[in-house]
């Protein structure tokens, strides 16, 4: 994955003045030591804080030691004012976590009462509007904080990302599919950059790149990934010299930022004029941390870049598209596994996801487009799409989408692709998701999300669920069990 960020973490540990300084540093000891067991790298800083001097000299020391993620560490009760202002003074984000008592024959010298001390700390940090992480329960063994660095890793991987990012889109969203764009004021109100440009500055852009002499080793990589899935070779370098156009672009217009994603139009007038279907080409970068969402979904490209970010692996950008007929489910699923035919769905895109997450995937082409633009008749220009069943295994639907307010909501259910074939086309999975029928009533239909839905390959909602949350997003909504009814849903409802 090349346009992610490599998180870089340090731990600075805190001690309020009247508590045995050592206290703090032994138990900050063990939390590196026992994080570099699991296979981590951390910088341990060996400013211990009592103050804002010691405050100001520990963030210093991180920050010239590359750090650009922080774990701030209350070894006892340790002092709340510069305990909360490394998070004001550190430029990325910062992990809390306190220490637990270790033995019942050492609560005199031994007692931190960092239990205590949390309560002041999140409070100062309320007090100053700082933002920071705090795990589920903050207070833990060196092994216990040791895992919840290793669940805060992935959030900070996101949080940097998102704070050097820039989206390119090409092209209005196509005629009636407004819900594929949205106010972008709320990717300022996060830190992220856009960059909108014209259909034509595209197509501009890839007939400068014809002759590219690069173009036959981007296409001789396609024929080797593809493999027997390659089934239109004479088509390959049209497709390598859009690849090489869009990643020069993003090479020349990504500025300030680190980090680059698209959302790109890619229907009704872009096959006939570049000359091929973008999806296999979408793919390919997708499974490099720079997703491509098709029909200038600007949220969706966010949701994919932070799923790309969380897992550290490649992500697609699905319809929530189908549902599963029901002598399918009766044929294939019931009984075999613990789903109704209402918890099940297909996810479909024409051609976007990356090649490793298909079962078997092969370059096709679009057969909607193909009967708009080609009459159905042999294809040519409508030929790009990777097409093919998704891999089954565990999944993550996602989304965080602006409102016609510009406020940020967002949703995430865990489920898993079925390994049950879909007889279709397009690259297409069988979803299941527990209680998606009410879910899909009362947070898409109800809440006004679009019909595209980011997947994450695994089950990683808790991530997602503290990322939003420190993000600001209020309402972030999940698929509810049985029994938890969700806002304005009919409680006599069978």
């Amino acid at each position: 994955m090349t346009n992610i960020p490599e998180v870089k973490l340090g731990i600075i540990s805190v001690s309020r003045d009247c508590f045995v300084i050592s206290l703090s540093e032994k138990r900050r000891r063990a939390i590196v030591e026992s994080y570099e067991k699991k296979g981590g790298s951390i910088y341990e800083c060996k400013t211990t804080v009592e103050n804002e001097t010691d405050m100001l000299k520990a963030v210093a020391e991180v920050k010239e030691a590359g750090c650009n993620a922080l774990v701030v560490f209350l070894g006892n009760f340790g002092p709340e004012t510069p305990e909360t202002l490394i998070a004001q003074e550190f430029s990325g984000p910062v992990m809390y976590a306190a220490a637990a008592e270790e033995s019942g024959d050492d609560l005199i010298n031994g007692r931190g009462d960092a239990y205590c001390g949390m309560l002041n700390c999140s409070y100062n940090l309320g007090l100053r509007k700082l933002k920071a992480v705090i795990p589920e329960y903050p207070v833990g063994t060196a092994d216990d904080i040791a895992d919840m660095i290793v669940d805060f890793v992935p959030v900070a991987r996101a949080l940097i990302g998102l704070s050097s990012l820039k989206i390119i889109t090409f092209g209005p969203r196509p005629q009636d599919f407004f819900a594929c764009n949205a106010p972008i004021k709320a990717l300022y109100d996060i830190g992220v950059e856009v960059q909108e440009n014209s259909e034509l500055d595209l197509l501009v852009s890839y007939k400068e790149h014809a002759n590219d002499p690069r173009i036959a080793e981007v296409a001789a990589d396609m024929a080797k990934e593809l493999g027997a899935g390659n089934q239109y070779p004479d088509f390959l370098p049209r497709m390598a010299q859009f690849e090489l156009t869009l990643l020069d672009w993003a090479e020349k217009n990504k500025g300030s930022r680190k980090y680059v994603v698209f959302a790109d139009k890619c229907w009704p007038a872009f096959p006939k004029e570049f000359g091929f279907e973008p999806c296999y080409v979408n793919s390919r970068l997708a499974s490099r941390g720079i997703p491509v969402a098709c029909e200038v979904d600007i949220y969706g490209a966010l949701s994919e870049y932070i799923g790309a970010c969380i897992t550290g692996d490649a992500v697609t950008l699905l319809d929530i598209n189908n549902s599963v007929p029901a002598d399918l489910f009766e044929k294939e699923i019931k009984g075999k596994y613990n789903y109704t035919l209402q918890d099940t769905f297909m996810g479909f895109h024409c051609g976007n996801t990356p090649l490793c997450k298909l079962s078997k995937g092969a370059i096709k082409y679009q057969l909607i487009q193909n009967r708009l633009l080609e009459n159905g008749g042999e294809p040519d220009f409508t030929r790009g799409t990777l097409e093919g069943d998704i891999a089954p295994g565990q999944i993550t639907f996602f989304r965080l989408q602006s409102a016609a307010d510009t406020t940020l909501h967002a949703y995430v259910a865990q489920g898993e692709v079925l390994p049950v074939a879909t007889r279709s086309f397009g690259g297409i999975g069988i979803f299941a998701i527990p209680g998606m029928k009410r879910f899909y009533r009362h947070v898409l239909v109800a809440k006004h999300y679009p019909h595209h839905g980011a997947v994450a390959f695994g089950h990683v909602g808790k991530a997602l669920y503290t990322l939003f949350n420190y993000l600001g997003v209020e309402d972030i909504e999940f698929n509810h069990p049985d029994g938890m009814l969700y806002k304005g849903e009919n409680p006599f409802a069978e």
